[in-house]
Parts: structure tokens; C-alpha cells; sequence
């Protein structure tokens, strides 16, 4: 029986176990050659632990740097040990059953690959593995090189010879030899080929941090494989339903490392970035999604905090070496050896081609780099960066203009209709008066009053030891406000050089602005027990008008309201949850920079949420 697939594809994987379940096999025919049939089955046996078999070129074996011509490169070809690859799980499953293993590919010292753009192995859900290698077939180019028509013969030679001694034989292979090898078989003038002179392949462990490029399924998924295997659970859908799995911890990770400053990722959000995913993964012309697929959407839904986490979730595989074996590190058609050699890597088992994808996101810093811009920030100088002002003062005047209309829909009145709708129809008076016949509107008088004070609380109760930063920022020009504020501590979270964020609490502004002293070191303020109190009793304090707008989670309570009352004011509230989740952490944030020099450069730093 032969098995055409798609190498790296956890699918394809997952159908071989069932088919190897299904039929009794009296042997298990792979395309490898001999020589890595014990580094390969070494790796297997210490799976779910991924390693990686290496077989240097023998034309390049007495490689050394100081010799080494501009044109000439270290050659190596590589066969993953990776569970989710179909040869590998065929393998494996071989080994746990003792069924005898046979690997026929040619010996050959400098792989050629053949390889192919496929359709998502994910149509195995709907559609048969006949069905799917015949619907392949037609558009199936033959290999161009000598290596590859060598290849073909031998294996076809071999099956031939296996054929003899085994009546049942499983022969895994690479979908796009199939049809030759095939052919080859067939042939009744059909002559062994001569193995090449090679090296013996040598098992390394992967840096995790480079499994990405050794498996062809995201890490995190893989390990949802290997742990339904283990337990016996479902992994029928795994690759479709593991990209969930994912979304849902990386979220978990997220609300863990940004607490009260994470942006609230709900179901709604959630499903919005389902579909985000699914949109891109049809433009792709795919049927499961790439990890840039799924970042780009966490980016875009969500903001870079959580695809930055999503990324780093993604390479998760909790398996680790314990065998000590010398690591190396993977890259696209690269591999950095133990012993410091970086080659050109050819992979023996190939899957749809990889390639680069650019993503902006702000990584992480090194907690080094952190500490040394710590070290390098000079107290004496900060200064704000002008993009997030016209923000946080646009938001502001958006606050005066919602407390206008709340204290001008107190005045309102109703009136039949006449001869126009003025401010809109009355749509409860015109119900309770349907038997007249009449229609009523809305009649808003003009705003009376004027504001030039606003209190945002953004997070209420606040914790004094979360926002150790109070101070008060003087305006720059007209536009600005007068802003008094409490803030996370903002050198804790430096983001650049001389760029530091800190996170709003609660801010005060007096628009025009007014020269002030610091309401934090304001003796008249004392009386005041928390943070929000503080900021109310500033505002009513120096607003020169009747109402103080406020904009808070809850309604001002009996305390909020007697600090106001004390200084003759009415606060006139606006719930934070009229505006959007997103907006208000966008408003929340503040970068701080050592001087204004830094707002040159800052821009390449600063992310948004």
C-alpha cells in the first residue's frame, strides 16, 4: 500500500496513525536512506522530545573557515525527527508494533529536493487520501535532475525487492514522487542505481527557540498532539482547533503579565479575531492558517502586547531534552552546528515552502538593555510625547461635549409636533399619546452651562501602591490643558532609550490652562483620603465654572459629592463604559522621554496597545 503525503502536516500524520490502526502491515517502507536509520530511530524512541539528524556533505567534510573560498558554503541535509511529520509517526508507530522498518531512498551526499506548492493538507477533513492524491496528481511536475531520477529508480527497485519478502508493505512517501516511483516500479527494464560515498549523519537537540523552523506545525500545536496522544483524547481537528487553544492561553498569559492595563479580550473580540484569521487565511488561498496569519490578526484585533504574547505562546512546546544532546539552531535552509559551523541545510522530508513574513510588533527588551536604560535616564529632564497629548486633549474635549449635552438633556422638554421635528421625535410621548393622533418632539434648550474642568478616573477604587507617580504637568501652548495626575511608576517600564511608559490611574484637566501649584503637595488638599478624592477636590477647586465634568467607572458616591458640594460645584457624570475598551487603554497610556531631543527618535519605540 502506498501513502502519498504532504510532509509536516499534523493531518497527514494523524491519517497514517489511522490507517496503520486499520490495516495489519507485515513492513514499513520510508523515503530515507539507510545510513540515518539509527539516528533517526534513536530520536524516536526519546519522542515527544523533537531532534534533528544531520549528515554533513563528504565533498565539504574537511570544511575549515581560513580556507574556505567566497563561493564555497558547508553543505548539510537534515531529516526532523518531529511526531508531526507522516514518515516520522509512521515510524514510530512501526517501532511500538515491531514491524520490521525499511528506508530506500539512495545514498546521495548532496540532497537535491523536489518539492512543490500543495493544497492545505486540512481537505483531508472533507475529502479522502485517494481522493486528495488524485486530485493532485495532474498538476504534478517531474524532477529535472539526474539525483532525482536516480532516487526514484532506487526506491522503486527496492519496493520491488521488499516485495519478495513482505506481502503487506506500508510505503510512506513524498506526494510529489509518488506518480514516478509508480512508473518506475512498473518497469520491467528497470536497474538499481549506485549509492554515493557519504557521511554518517549525526542526532542533535533544537534550541527551543528555533523549533518554529524544525516543525512544520506551530510548536504550541504540536504539543496539543502530543499530549491528546498521551491522553487519549480527539486530535482529529487539532490544527484548526489548536489555533483556539492558542488564542485562549496566550490571553491567559496576557491578562497575567499586563493586569488592570490589559485591553479586555471578550468572546466578541475573540470571534472578531476568528475571522480576521479566517479572511487571511482565504486570501492566502489556504484552508488552515500560517502563525503570521494568526499574529497579524492578534495585532490588529488586539494590539501588539497581545501579539507579542500570542508569538511567544506559539513557540510553547513543553517537552524537553533530557538526554543533554548538543543543541543547534534552525533557520530557513540554515543550521548553526554545536561546533560553530552555520550551513546550508537541506531538509530530506519537505514541506510547502517557508519564507519570511514581517510583522512590526515591539518585542520585549532584554532585561539587560532595560537596566541600562535605567541607568542611563537623567532625572532632571522629562517631557511628554506629543502624539498621546492631542490624544488624551481631543478625548477631553469629546468629555466636555458629552457633559454639555447631560446638562442640557435635564432641560429638555416635549411639545407636538407642528411644523418640524426640531430635536427629534419623542418617541415614549408619542406612544403614550397614540390614541390623539399626535406626534411629539424633543426641544433642547441651548447649553447653559460651561465646563473647564474634567476628572477622568480610569481606575476606581485605585491602589495607592499601583500609581506611585502623582505629579502636575504645566501646558506647552494654548491647546494643552493644565493636567494633574496618578500614574504607574513609569521608570519600572522603560521601552527605549530615554522612553519610559507608565499607565494612567486617574487625571485632572483645567482647560484653558491655568498656572496651579501641585496638587499633590497642596496643603488645602490633605483632608483628602484617596487618590480620586484628591483629584475631585483639585478640580473643584480650580474650575471657575458651576459643574466639574467626571468620567468614572461608578457614579460618584455621598463622599464625591459632599467634597463637591463643599466648594459649591455639581459633578456632572459620564460612565466609562460609553466609550470603547480599546480606547480608553489607548488614553490610559503615557510615554514619558528624557527631554525633548528623544522625541525625534521616539516614534520607533513606542508601540500601541
Amino acid at each position: 500500500m502506498a501513502f502519498p503525503i504532504v510532509h509536516g502536516s499534523g493531518d497527514f500524520a494523524w491519517e497514517i496513525r489511522r490507517a496503520m490502526m486499520q490495516y495489519d502491515f507485515d513492513c514499513v517502507a520510508v523515503p530515507l536512506p539507510d545510513s540515518f536509520r539509527e539516528g533517526v530511530e534513536d530520536g524516536i524512541l526519546k519522542l515527544p522530545v523533537p531532534s534533528v539528524v544531520v549528515q554533513k556533505s563528504a565533498a565539504v567534510a574537511d570544511y575549515a573557515p581560513e580556507a574556505k573560498d567566497d563561493d564555497e558554503d558547508l553543505v548539510t541535509s537534515y531529516v526532523p525527527v518531529d511526531p508531526c511529520q507522516g514518515v516520522i509517526a509512521a515510524l514510530r508507530f512501526a517501532m511500538e508494533e515491531r514491524l520490521p522498518r525499511r528506508f530506500i531512498d539512495l545514498e546521495t551526499d548532496r540532497y537535491e529536493p523536489h518539492t512543490a506548492t500543495l493544497p492545505d493538507p486540512y481537505a483531508l477533513k472533507q475529502l479522502s487520501v485517494e481522493k486528495f492524491s488524485a486530485a493532485v496528481a495532474p498538476f504534478l511536475q517531474p524532477g529535472n535532475t539526474e539525483q532525482w531520477r536516480a532516487r526514484i529508480d532506487h526506491m522503486a527497485w527496492q519496493l520491488r525487492q521488499l516485495s519478495v519478502d513482505y506481502k503487506r508493505i506500508l510505503f510512506v512517501t513524498n506526494i510529489v514522487d509518488w506518480p514516478w516511483i509508480r512508473e518506475a516500479f512498473n518497469d520491467r527494464e528497470l536497474q538499481q542505481p549506485m549509492d554515493e560515498s557519504t557521511l554518517d549523519p549525526e542526532r542533535f537537540g533544537v534550541e527551543p527557540d528555533t523549533l518554529y523552523f524544525l516543525m512544520r506545525e506551530i510548536p504550541f500545536i504540536a504539543n496539543l498532539y502530543e499530549n491528546a496522544r498521551r491522553e487519549l483524547d480527539d486530535d482529529e481537528h487539532l490544527s484548526i482547533d489548536g489555533v483556539k487553544e492558542l488564542l485562549i492561553t496566550a490571553r491567559d498569559i496576557y491578562f497575567d503579565e499586563y493586569k488592570n492595563r490589559a485591553r479586555k479580550i471578550t468572546p466578541s473580540l475573540m470571534s472578531r479575531m476568528l475571522k480576521y484569521i479566517r479572511n487571511l487565511t482565504l486570501i492566502g488561498h489556504r484552508l488552515s492558517p500560517q502563525l503570521s496569519d494568526i499574529v497579524v490578526a492578534a495585532k490588529q484585533v488586539a494590539g501588539d502586547g497581545y501579539a507579542r504574547v500570542v508569538l511567544e505562546t506559539a513557540k510553547y512546546y513543553e517537552f524537553e531534552d533530557h538526554e543533554l544532546l548538543s543543541e543547534c539552531r534552525m533557520g530557513i535552509d540554515r543550521i548553526a552546528l554545536p561546533d560553530g559551523d552555520v550551513a546550508t541545510a537541506v531538509n530530506r522530508l519537505p514541506g510547502p515552502p517557508m519564507h519570511w513574513t514581517t510583522i512590526e510588533i515591539q518585542p520585549k527588551p532584554d532585561e539587560q538593555v532595560r537596566k541600562d536604560w535605567k541607568q542611563r535616564w537623567n532625572p532632571f529632564s522629562q517631557c511628554s510625547w506629543p502624539p498621546e497629548d492631542d490624544l488624551i486633549e481631543n478625548f477631553r474635549r469629546t468629555v466636555f461635549d458629552r457633559a454639555s449635552e447631560v446638562l442640557g438633556a435635564d432641560m429638555a422638554k416635549t411639545e407636538k409636533f407642528t411644523t418640524s421635528v426640531k430635536d427629534g421625535i419623542d418617541i415614549r410621548d408619542t406612544v403614550r399619546n397614540w390614541h390623539t393622533n399626535d406626534i411629539y418632539v424633543k426641544v433642547l434648550p441651548p447649553n447653559k452651562g460651561k465646563l473647564d474642568v474634567a476628572i477622568m478616573l480610569f481606575d476606581s477604587p485605585a491602589d495607592p501602591r499601583e500609581y506611585p507617580w502623582r505629579t502636575t504637568w504645566f501646558a506647552e501652548h494654548k491647546d494643552e490643558s493644565t493636567l494633574a495626575f496618578y500614574a504607574t511608576d513609569f521608570q519600572a517600564q522603560p521601552v527605549g532609550p530615554g522612553i519610559c511608559l507608565a499607565h494612567y490611574g486617574g487625571a485632572m484637566f483645567v482647560y484653558p490652562p491655568v498656572m496651579i501649584p501641585d496638587i499633590w503637595q497642596d496643603p488645602r488638599l490633605d483632608f483628602a483620603s484617596t487618590l480620586e478624592e484628591r483629584l475631585i477636590a483639585a478640580g473643584c477647586l480650580y474650575s471657575t465654572c458651576r459643574h466639574v465634568a467626571l468620567l468614572s467607572p461608578a457614579p460618584p458616591g455621598q463622599a464625591w459629592k459632599k467634597i463637591a458640594k463643599h466648594y459649591k460645584k455639581t459633578l456632572v457624570h459620564l460612565p466609562l463604559s460609553k466609550f470603547g475598551d480599546s480606547t480608553v487603554q489607548q488614553l490610559r497610556m503615557v510615554h514619558v522621554l528624557n527631554g525633548k531631543d528623544v522625541r525625534s527618535y521616539a516614534s520607533n519605540f513606542i508601540r500601541r496597545v
